[in-house]
């Protein structure tokens, strides 16, 4: 990504309230016209909402979007959408056992419910309290239960594919485990021994760090700082790393970048969750000096490789290693493409990565660290690219609210326009929520409003 001017929230104002209007209707047009009987939708085939069963791991952001809707314009007709739907659909994704995606689906509904209002957002509702913690307390617990425990000590959260395996996707469902600690909860497993959901989280990140993260220091013949690899595999006999490997991106040895930009936005979120700890929470672990540095080492390794293997205005293609970039050029000296005829991008991972970026950078600059304002301008940046066409899209008849959204590329399951070589035009679930979620940071940030977290604690009562 190429060296921009310092950009502000401020500089966002318009372009943020034409995006809210704009998703206004997209979310009341799938609201209207989506039939969920399909299943959950989860991207777009000629501007309309589609399902794919592989897992179920769009339904809340699919909620969430309302709830985000609301936040940012107040207005209760979205609200209403997101609580209801979150109340009589998502009770399954609470106690699904078989996949690593609880902080997508339950933090993105039943969590943000909970945040707006220990904010004051809504109105107190003890029975709403309680149906919110608990809710999230049986979801940290049981996301926390998918373990494997490593040689030498820890463990990670293992993917859908099965307990040899760690996806560097799951750094950001640890937001389920965090939620449930801050509710007093725990795990109780066999023999009823009491599992402290902190030090699973704190493991899983420490872990994610270590294996799916590079540094440079020879892993590999493609050991390159900040370089990711999709999922890391272990021999589950004995605990040891195996290898590298790739489900969605193009190999084990190049980076997928949807994948890279969840480890951005995963690390910078759990470091400011773990900044707020108490020390003593953490000393049993290693301390929190040293938690806080190998997550900022990770965060800041990932931020850095993404915005040197973008293209100059941010947005990334889909994978570092896709071999059509080779007849590209210099693909990362100009704007990205995403009516080329060569590899798609992929602005889905463009809208997490930039809140990772803002965050990051957020982040240092409160530690009062140098450097911080080329994370935070590079993630305000990529937000406002993504606030404008082709990326943002104006036309009704479309469902999707980001374009070019990229899910599956080895699997061949993006659509293709006719005519065309490669899949464009189209959105997911993940990449509208998460262009709302961006959205709606920084739009707190630029009104001087709390920060939005995933984890803000009820507001204390008035004397």
């Amino acid at each position: 990504m190429s060296a921009t001017d310092s950009i502000i929230p401020a500089d966002l104002r318009a372009c943020l309230g034409r995006m809210w209007e704009l998703s206004a209707r997209k979310i009341r047009d799938t609201e209207r016209n989506y039939d969920r009987k399909n299943g959950s939708p989860v991207f777009t085939m000629d501007g309309k909402w589609t399902s794919r069963g592989w897992t179920e791991w769009t339904e809340g952001f699919q909620y969430g979007s309302a709830i985000l809707q609301f936040d940012a314009t107040g207005e209760p007709d979205f609200l209403e959408i997101g609580r209801r739907a979150t109340v009589e659909r998502m009770a399954p994704h609470l106690s699904h056992m078989g996949v690593h995606d609880h902080g997508f689906n339950n933090v993105s509904s039943y969590g943000s419910l909970l945040r707006l209002m220990n904010e004051g957002r809504i109105p107190e509702n003890p029975w709403e309290r309680a149906f919110y913690e608990l809710a999230l307390k049986v979801s940290g617990a049981v996301q926390a239960r998918r373990w494997t425990a490593i040689a030498g000590g820890g463990g990670f959260i293992y993917s859908f594919n099965g307990p040899h395996s760690l996806f560097v996707d799951t750094i950001r469902s640890l937001r389920s485990l965090a939620i449930a600690h801050k509710l007093g909860h725990l795990l109780m497993d066999e023999n009823d021994r009491r599992v402290s959901l902190l030090e699973r989280l704190v493991m899983h990140a420490q872990a994610t760090a270590r294996f799916s993260v590079y540094y440079g220091e020879g892993r590999d013949a493609w050991d390159l700082p900040g370089r990711v690899a999709h999922e890391a595999i272990f021999d589950v006999n004995n605990g040891e790393y195996r290898c590298p490997s790739s489900q969605q991106g193009y190999s084990a040895f190049s980076t997928w970048t949807r994948g890279l930009a969840w480890a951005i936005l995963g690390f910078a979120e759990e470091m400011e969750f773990l900044t707020g700890l108490p020390g003593a929470e953490l000393d049993a672990l290693g301390g929190k000096d040293v938690i806080l540095a190998q997550s900022r080492r990770a965060a800041v390794v990932t931020s850095d490789f993404y915005l040197a293997n973008s293209a100059s205005d941010g947005i990334p293609y889909w994978d570092t290693g896709a071999p059509g970039l080779a007849v590209m050029g210099d693909w990362r000296g100009r704007p990205a493409e995403p009516f080329n005829e060569n590899e798609p991008v992929d602005s889905s991972a463009a809208a997490i990565a930039c809140q990772g970026l803002m965050r990051l950078g957020a982040w240092l600059r409160g530690r009062g660290e140098t450097g911080s304002a080329r994370y935070e301008s590079a993630g305000y940046a990529i937000l406002a690219r993504l606030l404008e066409e082709p990326y943002l899209s104006f036309r009704d008849e479309h469902q999707g609210l980001l374009l070019h959204s990229v899910y599956h590329r080895p699997k061949g399951w993006d659509s293709i326009p006719r005519g065309r070589r490669i899949p464009c035009g189209e959105s997911s679930m993940w990449g509208d929520y998460h262009l709302r979620e961006a959205a709606l940071y920084a739009q707190r940030t630029m009104n001087g409003q709390a920060p939005l977290t995933f984890w803000t604690p009820p507001r204390k009562e008035a004397p």
